[in-house]
């Protein structure tokens, strides 16, 4: 089935946040980082709420008015949601969420959503946050010119991301 790269309606926030809570479920379960199923629905689990969904019904209606500002595609497969890719712009653009389900990658998917996102972003630096023990998600970032910048957290005292960065003059591929 392909899969459609669009940006939602206000109706698909009822799928985003527990869409986002499964692939936390998928992608950061870490024994060596004290990071478990547990853990994760403790500290994420709030996304797949009626707050959590209200909060994406807020996003996606301020990215449908001020679509210069804020950018939001969600991946369909049918009529699932399996992946989506936000951002926003400030004085640099900040690249994140993006999430794809397990089943959804290494389908070029990826790749098709951040050539939509660096398109949206245009010359402008971006940042974004990505945990250090997720490889496959450095590598991707890598791809598209983000170097890490030596900048760490520990996003709610336990999981640790580092800060990667793109500056105006890379020329990383877009596809």
């Amino acid at each position: 089935m392909p899969h459609v790269i669009e940006a939602p309606d206000a109706d698909d926030a009822a799928s985003l946040g527990p869409l986002q809570l499964r692939v936390w479920l998928q992608t950061y379960p870490c024994e060596g980082a004290g990071i478990d199923e547990n853990w994760i629905r403790e500290h994420r689990g709030f996304s797949a709420t009626e707050e959590g969904i209200a909060q994406w019904r807020e996003f996606i209606e301020a990215a449908k008015r001020q679509p210069d500002l804020l950018f939001c595609r969600v991946v369909r497969s049918g009529t699932e949601i399996v992946g989506f890719l936000c951002g926003r712009r400030d004085e640099v653009v900040t690249l994140g969420p993006m999430y794809l389900l397990d089943e959804a990658q290494g389908l070029g998917i990826g790749g098709r959503l951040m050539g939509e996102f660096l398109a949206w972003a245009g010359s402008t630096p971006m940042c974004l946050w990505v945990t250090d023990y997720n490889e496959r998600a450095i590598r991707f970032y890598r791809r598209y010119g983000f170097k890490a910048t030596g900048e760490r957290e520990l996003w709610r005292g336990k999981l640790p991301n580092v800060r990667m960065a793109r500056d105006t003059t890379s020329s990383a591929s877009l596809s």
